[in-house]
């Protein structure tokens, strides 16, 4: 076998390690989270004080709508506060919004994120206050949002996650960005739960002891991913990530090529900075303290996006198939069979079954589709163009389209 065979059947050989872990891997938690049952909290009769926290930035389209809403919470109304954290509003907006019962703090920053917004809101508000609840400026939050958050919280938990639902599906790739936040809640957050582990966190939607959150937000100073690096700080502590599936919270889905292309940019540019500074650490923590969760959350962040691994693993198996039917290259050059590429792509089709809800089963998805393969190519391409991302705030424009 020549030198270039055996170079090229070893990366095959590394990528197909890589890939395969990670399709068994989704498959484990998608199945796991069809034996997940919703714990039913009682009703408290302790009601805790809430501080809605909602940072935005030049959110005006939506800002409005999203605190009238907040405001309407089947909540005793002494028990929470809206807080409204406003960088780079219009002026017709803020006058707007101090028009309602709510906490107005307008922010600037040379570089504006979201942990510095969160840092410099909790310290102009104080400290009383029982749970920090973040939004983004484009959630809506179920009426009952709080009630549902209120009653877990009575069992001794420092963070839960809400059920992020979409908003819209007015595009197809809204409708694709729809599935892959369900794919996401089935796998990272209810097949997590089912088998012991924490959910993952998700940016919004998410409620924390609000002295816990404080002090643990005091030493973060993420641009991008600020939820990643609150997450891994809190398994570090062995502390567990409650999930709420029936505590609903809205978000707005991306609509735009553009748009899609630097939100993921952003996200994965964090993902692989995680895992750099953490992934020691999992390890010596996984031998020492066999902290399973830590060590699992670094290794997501390694981890190919969902729509990468379906189009990697799909096209590797075409071009196996490919050479070996028309013979290019003898079988018996390869260390693998391509038998073993199409089992692992039924894999990752089997756990996309088991995790998209039956309400995206419709001719709407099917049209959808279409869209999969530039998405898988935008996706692709970002993995290349991660340099720095982690270093500047992209903002997602909200502000849905009819």
């Amino acid at each position: 076998m020549s030198f270039i065979l055996t170079f090229l059947n070893i990366i095959e050989l590394l990528l197909f390690i890589y890939l395969a872990f990670a399709a068994v891997y989704v498959f484990t938690f998608a199945l796991a989270a069809k034996f997940r049952t919703q714990k039913a909290f009682p009703e408290s009769k302790v009601k805790k004080r809430f501080a809605v926290l909602i940072p935005g930035y030049k959110e005006d389209s939506v800002i409005i709508d999203v605190a009238q809403k907040a405001l309407e919470q089947n909540y005793p109304d002494d028990k929470y506060e809206v807080i409204i954290i406003a960088d780079s509003f219009q002026k017709k907006t803020l006058e707007a919004l101090g028009n309602l019962p709510l906490n107005l703090l307008e922010v600037s920053f040379q570089k504006s994120t979201k942990a510095k917004a969160l840092n410099k809101a909790m310290a102009k508000i104080g400290d009383n206050y029982d749970i920090a609840l973040i939004l983004d400026a484009d959630n809506i939050m179920e009426k009952d949002f709080l009630k549902k958050i209120n009653n877990a919280f009575s069992h001794d938990f420092v963070a839960i996650q809400g059920h992020r639902t979409a908003k819209n599906t007015n595009t197809s790739l809204a409708i694709l960005d729809a599935i892959s936040e369900e794919v996401n809640n089935s796998i990272f957050r209810k097949g997590h739960r089912t088998l012991g582990l924490s959910s993952a966190l998700i940016g919004s939607g998410m409620a924390f002891d609000y002295t816990y959150f404080k002090n643990v937000m005091a030493n973060v100073d993420a641009v991008g991913g600020f939820d990643k690096e609150l997450e891994l700080k809190i398994l570090q502590n062995k502390q567990k990530i409650e999930y709420l599936d029936d505590a609903l919270v809205e978000d707005e889905k991306i609509q735009e090529s553009s748009a899609f292309a630097k939100q993921r940019k952003r996200w994965l540019s964090a993902q692989f900075v995680y895992f750099g500074r953490f992934y020691k650490q999992a390890i010596q923590q996984l031998i020492r303290k066999r902290n399973i969760d830590f060590a699992d959350k670094v290794y997501q962040m390694v981890q190919p996006p969902r729509v990468v691994l379906l189009g990697l693993v799909f096209l590797i198996a075409l071009i196996r198939v490919i050479f070996e039917l028309n013979q290019w290259i003898s079988s018996e050059s390869f260390f693998l069979s391509y038998a073993y590429w199409l089992v692992t792509f039924g894999i990752i089709i089997l756990a996309f079954l088991l995790a998209v809800p039956a309400k995206f089963y419709n001719a709407k998805t099917f049209k959808a589709l279409g869209v999969l393969p530039s998405s898988f190519a935008t996706m692709l391409l970002s993995m290349f163009k991660l340099k720095g991302a982690n270093k500047t705030f992209i903002h997602t424009k909200h502000g849905d389209k009819k």
